[in-house]
């Protein structure tokens, strides 16, 4: 009878994030609130595709964007992302308080993602 091999693991590459806006620490989030914000960045960072109820995809933003979603305490928090072959990007961190993503936040994130692919660009170029 032969021997059982064990399982290998396969090694995932980490994406870096990259904060074009906003930040999770505690206050105003808890530490539980921080510690499930981060597993769920750490998910993206690995390439998984994050769904409800963690995440929403968020194809109004732009391709690849979603929200992440964080319940804490007596908040819910989004976290709008955008996830990219090569880093993960944190457009926008708030305490979501409607039912509906304000249209500030909407333009705020395609805001921020024209200036960064126009600096990544640029930075092609050179």
């Amino acid at each position: 009878m032969a021997k059982a091999q064990p399982a290998q693991r396969e090694e995932r590459i980490s994406k870096p994030l990259v904060w074009l806006h906003g930040e999770i620490k505690t206050p105003p989030f808890t530490a539980e609130g921080r510690q499930e914000a981060g597993m769920l960045l750490r998910l993206l960072q690995e390439g998984e595709r994050l769904a409800m109820p963690q995440a929403e995809l968020l194809s109004a933003v732009g391709p690849r964007c979603g929200a992440l979603r964080v319940r804490d305490a007596e908040h819910n928090w989004r976290i709008m992302y955008r996830a990219d072959p090569d880093a993960v990007l944190i457009l926008e961190v708030y305490a979501k308080k409607t039912r509906k993503i304000p249209d500030e936040v909407f333009q705020r994130c395609q805001q921020r993602l024209k200036q960064y692919d126009a600096t990544v660009k640029a930075a092609e170029k050179h």
